[in-house]
């Protein structure tokens, strides 16, 4: 399946990384492709929806499709799958993402001018 090979998505896990390692990882993404694609399963699908909801109500992306469906996983190949709830959210560059991370990234090097 090519579309599995796509550079712009990222597989969110509940257990492996932070939330705002996510949402870095994002806005990353969001400056070298314009466009991010979160997945998750099952448990992540509440990690996926709070990293877009960050993005977002930072004005950092927009929200260009959501899609949800149902997979078929197995623990190992000779059990019987069972269906887990999945998750895809594609979020784009907001108009002034450029601004933003432009501010965010002089207030790193600055580190706390007062």
């Amino acid at each position: 399946m090519a579309e599995e090979m796509r550079k712009n998505r990222i597989q969110v896990s509940n257990s492996k990384k932070s939330l705002f390692f996510y949402v870095n990882l994002s806005k990353r993404y969001l400056q070298q492709y314009n466009d991010v694609e979160l997945s998750g399963l099952g448990m992540a699908i509440s990690t996926v929806v709070s990293i877009a909801e960050i993005l977002k109500n930072n004005g950092f992306a927009i929200e260009k499709k959501i899609r949800t469906l149902t997979v078929d996983m197995r623990d190992d190949p000779e059990a019987r799958p069972f269906p887990k709830a999945k998750i895809e959210i594609l979020l784009g560059k907001s108009e002034n993402f450029d601004e933003l991370m432009a501010a965010e990234e002089e207030e790193e090097e600055g580190g706390g001018e007062d």
